[in-house]
Protein backbone atom coordinates (compact mmCIF):
# COMPACT_ATOMS: atom_id res chain seq x y z
CA UNK A 1 0.00 0.00 0.00
CA UNK A 2 3.15 2.38 0.45
CA UNK A 3 5.17 1.31 -2.20
CA UNK A 4 5.09 2.64 -6.01
CA UNK A 5 4.11 0.89 -9.21
CA UNK A 6 7.72 0.64 -9.77
CA UNK A 7 8.16 -2.07 -6.81
CA UNK A 8 4.85 -3.66 -6.12
CA UNK A 9 6.15 -5.93 -3.78
CA UNK A 10 7.75 -3.27 -1.53
CA UNK A 11 11.14 -4.96 -1.67
CA UNK A 12 12.78 -1.42 -1.03
CA UNK A 13 11.08 -1.59 2.53
CA UNK A 14 12.78 -4.45 3.90
CA UNK A 15 15.44 -2.83 5.58
CA UNK A 16 14.10 -0.17 6.66
CA UNK A 17 11.58 -2.29 8.43
CA UNK A 18 13.70 -4.41 10.13
CA UNK A 19 16.25 -1.33 11.17
CA UNK A 20 12.47 0.16 12.43
CA UNK A 21 11.68 -2.61 14.73
CA UNK A 22 8.96 -4.28 12.94
CA UNK A 23 8.89 -8.77 13.60
CA UNK A 24 8.03 -9.64 10.01
CA UNK A 25 6.88 -8.26 6.80
CA UNK A 26 3.84 -9.02 5.10
CA UNK A 27 4.08 -9.38 1.11
CA UNK A 28 1.81 -9.43 -1.84
CA UNK A 29 1.93 -13.30 -2.53
CA UNK A 30 0.35 -12.46 -6.08
CA UNK A 31 3.03 -10.20 -6.81
CA UNK A 32 5.42 -13.18 -5.71
CA UNK A 33 4.21 -15.87 -7.59
CA UNK A 34 4.61 -13.73 -10.89
CA UNK A 35 8.44 -13.23 -10.20
CA UNK A 36 10.31 -15.28 -12.42
CA UNK A 37 12.22 -18.41 -9.79
CA UNK A 38 15.79 -16.41 -10.38
CA UNK A 39 13.56 -12.96 -9.15
CA UNK A 40 12.30 -14.98 -6.37
CA UNK A 41 15.65 -16.30 -4.94
CA UNK A 42 17.07 -12.58 -4.69
CA UNK A 43 13.98 -12.05 -2.63
CA UNK A 44 14.57 -14.23 -0.56
CA UNK A 45 18.04 -14.02 0.04
CA UNK A 46 17.68 -10.26 0.62
CA UNK A 47 14.82 -11.19 3.47
CA UNK A 48 17.62 -13.31 4.82
CA UNK A 49 20.26 -10.78 4.89
CA UNK A 50 17.96 -8.35 6.45
CA UNK A 51 17.01 -10.66 9.09
CA UNK A 52 13.00 -9.80 8.77
CA UNK A 53 10.94 -13.16 7.85
CA UNK A 54 8.14 -12.90 5.38
CA UNK A 55 5.81 -14.22 8.06
CA UNK A 56 2.83 -13.37 6.03
CA UNK A 57 1.37 -12.76 2.56
CA UNK A 58 -1.82 -10.71 1.06
CA UNK A 59 -3.73 -10.31 -1.57
CA UNK A 60 -3.76 -13.95 -2.18
CA UNK A 61 -5.31 -13.94 -5.62
CA UNK A 62 -4.86 -11.53 -8.61
CA UNK A 63 -8.15 -10.03 -9.99
CA UNK A 64 -7.63 -11.44 -12.82
CA UNK A 65 -8.57 -15.10 -11.95
CA UNK A 66 -11.96 -15.22 -11.63
CA UNK A 67 -13.30 -17.10 -8.12
CA UNK A 68 -16.94 -16.38 -8.40
CA UNK A 69 -19.61 -16.05 -11.50
CA UNK A 70 -20.42 -17.74 -14.48
CA UNK A 71 -16.85 -17.12 -15.69
CA UNK A 72 -14.98 -18.73 -12.26
CA UNK A 73 -12.70 -21.03 -13.08
CA UNK A 74 -11.52 -23.42 -9.97
CA UNK A 75 -8.91 -25.40 -11.79
CA UNK A 76 -7.17 -22.51 -12.89
CA UNK A 77 -7.19 -21.09 -9.30
CA UNK A 78 -6.33 -24.01 -7.92
CA UNK A 79 -3.40 -24.46 -10.25
CA UNK A 80 -2.18 -20.79 -9.26
CA UNK A 81 -2.86 -21.49 -5.58
CA UNK A 82 -0.45 -24.40 -5.53
CA UNK A 83 2.35 -22.40 -7.31
CA UNK A 84 1.48 -19.55 -4.62
CA UNK A 85 1.31 -21.57 -1.44
CA UNK A 86 4.43 -22.91 -2.44
CA UNK A 87 6.38 -19.57 -2.73
CA UNK A 88 4.42 -18.12 0.53
CA UNK A 89 5.54 -21.73 2.17
CA UNK A 90 8.91 -21.57 0.86
CA UNK A 91 10.02 -17.89 2.42
CA UNK A 92 8.28 -19.25 5.56
CA UNK A 93 4.51 -17.60 5.45
CA UNK A 94 2.58 -19.06 8.10
CA UNK A 95 -0.37 -16.89 7.29
CA UNK A 96 -2.01 -16.70 3.86
CA UNK A 97 -4.63 -13.55 3.60
CA UNK A 98 -7.75 -14.38 1.18
CA UNK A 99 -9.19 -10.82 0.51
CA UNK A 100 -8.49 -10.73 -3.26
CA UNK A 101 -12.25 -8.83 -3.57
CA UNK A 102 -11.15 -8.03 -7.01
CA UNK A 103 -11.36 -11.79 -7.81
CA UNK A 104 -13.81 -13.28 -5.64
CA UNK A 105 -16.95 -9.92 -5.93
CA UNK A 106 -19.93 -11.58 -7.41
CA UNK A 107 -20.89 -10.73 -11.22
CA UNK A 108 -24.20 -8.13 -11.74
CA UNK A 109 -27.06 -10.69 -11.88
CA UNK A 110 -25.10 -13.92 -10.33
CA UNK A 111 -26.99 -15.74 -7.32
CA UNK A 112 -25.59 -14.38 -4.18
CA UNK A 113 -26.46 -18.19 -2.53
CA UNK A 114 -24.45 -20.08 -6.24
CA UNK A 115 -21.20 -17.82 -5.49
CA UNK A 116 -20.61 -18.97 -2.24
CA UNK A 117 -21.15 -22.26 -3.00
CA UNK A 118 -18.67 -21.91 -5.25
CA UNK A 119 -16.27 -20.28 -2.45
CA UNK A 120 -16.80 -22.95 0.00
CA UNK A 121 -15.83 -25.26 -2.63
CA UNK A 122 -12.72 -23.65 -3.20
CA UNK A 123 -12.01 -23.44 0.57
CA UNK A 124 -12.18 -27.02 0.92
CA UNK A 125 -9.99 -27.84 -1.31
CA UNK A 126 -7.61 -24.96 -0.59
CA UNK A 127 -7.14 -26.58 2.44
CA UNK A 128 -5.13 -29.47 2.55
CA UNK A 129 -2.96 -27.56 -0.22
CA UNK A 130 -2.30 -24.87 2.47
CA UNK A 131 -1.00 -27.65 4.98
CA UNK A 132 1.33 -28.96 2.78
CA UNK A 133 2.84 -25.73 2.94
CA UNK A 134 2.72 -25.01 6.50
CA UNK A 135 0.24 -22.46 5.86
CA UNK A 136 -2.97 -21.45 7.18
CA UNK A 137 -5.01 -19.19 4.74
CA UNK A 138 -7.28 -16.41 6.79
CA UNK A 139 -10.51 -15.50 5.49
CA UNK A 140 -10.62 -11.44 5.32
CA UNK A 141 -13.69 -9.73 5.30
CA UNK A 142 -13.37 -6.54 3.81
CA UNK A 143 -16.13 -3.44 3.85
CA UNK A 144 -18.37 -2.00 0.79
CA UNK A 145 -16.54 0.46 -0.66
CA UNK A 146 -14.32 -2.37 -1.92
CA UNK A 147 -15.95 -5.08 -1.72
CA UNK A 148 -19.76 -6.75 -2.46
CA UNK A 149 -18.98 -10.19 -0.97
CA UNK A 150 -18.23 -11.38 2.74
CA UNK A 151 -18.02 -7.82 4.12
CA UNK A 152 -18.96 -9.01 7.77
CA UNK A 153 -16.55 -10.89 10.42
CA UNK A 154 -19.61 -12.89 10.69
CA UNK A 155 -19.80 -13.79 6.91
CA UNK A 156 -16.31 -14.72 7.07
CA UNK A 157 -16.57 -16.81 10.14
CA UNK A 158 -19.21 -18.75 8.38
CA UNK A 159 -17.34 -19.27 5.13
CA UNK A 160 -14.36 -20.92 7.66
CA UNK A 161 -17.42 -23.05 9.40
CA UNK A 162 -18.39 -24.23 6.01
CA UNK A 163 -14.95 -24.69 4.54
CA UNK A 164 -14.24 -26.93 7.91
CA UNK A 165 -10.41 -27.02 7.72
CA UNK A 166 -7.93 -26.12 10.64
CA UNK A 167 -5.95 -24.41 8.07
CA UNK A 168 -8.83 -22.18 6.38
CA UNK A 169 -9.59 -19.47 9.30
CA UNK A 170 -10.55 -15.59 9.78
CA UNK A 171 -8.97 -12.24 9.73
CA UNK A 172 -9.88 -9.20 11.48
CA UNK A 173 -8.67 -5.71 9.49
CA UNK A 174 -9.61 -3.22 11.85
CA UNK A 175 -10.11 -0.82 9.19
CA UNK A 176 -13.24 -2.84 7.41
CA UNK A 177 -14.37 -3.75 10.87
CA UNK A 178 -14.81 -0.18 11.80
CA UNK A 179 -16.30 0.80 8.15
CA UNK A 180 -19.02 -1.56 8.52
CA UNK A 181 -19.52 -0.86 12.28
CA UNK A 182 -19.73 -3.83 13.04
CA UNK A 183 -20.14 -5.55 16.80
CA UNK A 184 -16.87 -5.94 18.73
CA UNK A 185 -18.99 -9.39 20.49
CA UNK A 186 -18.33 -11.11 17.10
CA UNK A 187 -14.49 -11.24 18.44
CA UNK A 188 -15.30 -13.55 21.07
CA UNK A 189 -17.57 -15.42 19.30
CA UNK A 190 -15.34 -16.28 16.19
CA UNK A 191 -12.40 -17.01 19.08
CA UNK A 192 -9.46 -18.99 17.99
CA UNK A 193 -10.90 -18.74 14.36
CA UNK A 194 -9.12 -15.59 14.27
CA UNK A 195 -5.59 -15.90 13.25
CA UNK A 196 -4.03 -12.90 11.89
CA UNK A 197 -5.32 -9.28 11.90
CA UNK A 198 -4.60 -5.77 10.11
CA UNK A 199 -4.98 -2.61 11.33
CA UNK A 200 -5.12 0.76 10.41
CA UNK A 201 -7.37 3.78 11.51
CA UNK A 202 -10.65 4.01 10.54
CA UNK A 203 -10.19 7.80 9.32
CA UNK A 204 -8.39 7.92 5.90
CA UNK A 205 -6.61 4.23 6.78
CA UNK A 206 -3.92 5.71 8.44
CA UNK A 207 -0.91 4.77 10.06
CA UNK A 208 -1.91 4.86 14.13
CA UNK A 209 -0.66 8.00 15.20
CA UNK A 210 -2.03 8.01 19.10
CA UNK A 211 -3.72 5.78 21.26
CA UNK A 212 -7.41 6.13 20.48
CA UNK A 213 -10.15 4.43 23.01
CA UNK A 214 -11.49 2.35 20.10
CA UNK A 215 -8.33 1.35 19.48
CA UNK A 216 -8.17 0.31 22.74
CA UNK A 217 -11.53 -1.50 23.48
CA UNK A 218 -10.55 -3.98 20.12
CA UNK A 219 -7.23 -5.14 21.49
CA UNK A 220 -9.15 -5.61 24.92
CA UNK A 221 -11.41 -7.94 23.28
CA UNK A 222 -8.66 -9.73 21.52
CA UNK A 223 -7.40 -10.16 25.41
CA UNK A 224 -10.96 -11.61 26.31
CA UNK A 225 -9.88 -14.59 23.44
CA UNK A 226 -6.05 -14.75 24.15
CA UNK A 227 -4.90 -13.79 20.65
CA UNK A 228 -1.77 -15.33 19.86
CA UNK A 229 -0.96 -14.23 16.64
CA UNK A 230 0.08 -11.51 14.55
CA UNK A 231 -0.98 -8.15 13.59
CA UNK A 232 0.01 -6.01 10.31
CA UNK A 233 -0.49 -2.14 9.91
CA UNK A 234 -2.17 -2.13 6.19
CA UNK A 235 -2.36 1.43 5.82
CA UNK A 236 -1.18 4.76 3.71
CA UNK A 237 1.12 7.21 4.88
CA UNK A 238 3.13 9.65 3.14
CA UNK A 239 5.90 9.76 5.75
CA UNK A 240 6.98 5.87 6.57
CA UNK A 241 10.11 7.05 8.49
CA UNK A 242 8.56 9.23 10.59
CA UNK A 243 4.92 7.71 11.25
CA UNK A 244 6.00 3.71 10.85
CA UNK A 245 8.21 3.96 13.92
CA UNK A 246 5.43 5.89 16.23
CA UNK A 247 2.55 3.67 14.87
CA UNK A 248 4.81 0.35 15.93
CA UNK A 249 5.12 1.81 19.60
CA UNK A 250 1.46 2.51 19.73
CA UNK A 251 0.24 -1.20 18.71
CA UNK A 252 3.17 -2.59 21.21
CA UNK A 253 1.62 -0.88 23.28
CA UNK A 254 -1.89 -1.74 23.07
CA UNK A 255 -0.30 -5.57 23.12
CA UNK A 256 1.67 -5.19 26.11
CA UNK A 257 -1.33 -3.25 27.95
CA UNK A 258 -3.73 -6.78 27.44
CA UNK A 259 -0.58 -8.92 27.73
CA UNK A 260 -1.26 -10.55 24.09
Amino acid sequence: MISPSTDPIGVGWIEVMAEIGFDYVELPLADLAALPETGFAKLAARLQRSGLGCEACNNFFPRTLRLTGAGASPDAALEYARGALDRAGRLGARIVVFGSSGAKNVPEGFPRPAAWIQLVALLRQLGPIAARHGVTVAIEPISRPEANFINLAAEGLRLAREADHPNIQLLIDYYHFGLEQEEPAVIVEAGTAIRHLHFAGVEGRKFPAEPVPDHQSFFERLKQIRYPGRCSIEAFTRDFAAEAPRALRILKSYALEQNL
